[in-house]
């Protein structure tokens, strides 16, 4: 098992644009629709935070929702699951399991093979092309 990465508030304040930030730090959300520019090409997903891969471009879907979706991660492991009954409601909130930085939500309404829906913040990712 690999060690956390970890950084004081301070350093993530610097190394982030103010919307990164909010959304990977304190567990904010985008505005939908506002990441549809991300390249349709071979590549992986990436942490904006921390620069592990997270998802892989041949997983990615469109859902339809605004923001970028994937029906798997790129790798077991690479990201992390916790139940989160923020806002009245019961969902799982998705982590970069190498930094702790908040991605969005999962859900059980994607397609084949998984099912899963992995709804994640454009901003909380990077995209580095094959």
């Amino acid at each position: 098992m690999r060690q956390k990465v970890s950084r004081s508030d301070e350093e993530w304040r610097a190394q982030l644009s103010p919307e990164a930030y909010r959304v990977t730090r304190k567990k904010g959300t985008e505005r939908p629709f506002t990441h549809d520019d991300f390249p349709k090409a071979p590549g992986t997903f990436r942490c904006v935070c921390c620069g592990a891969g997270l998802f892989d471009a041949a997983h990615k879907f469109d859902s339809g929702t605004g923001w970028p979706s994937f029906w798997q991660p790129a790798a077991p492991g690479a990201v992390e699951e916790h139940d989160d009954r923020s806002w009245f409601m019961r969902r799982t909130e998705v982590v970069c399991a190498a930094c702790d930085a908040h991605l969005g939500h999962v859900f059980p309404d994607g397609p084949r093979p998984t099912g899963l829906r992995y709804c994640i913040n454009g901003v909380a990712l990077s995209f580095e092309p094959e």
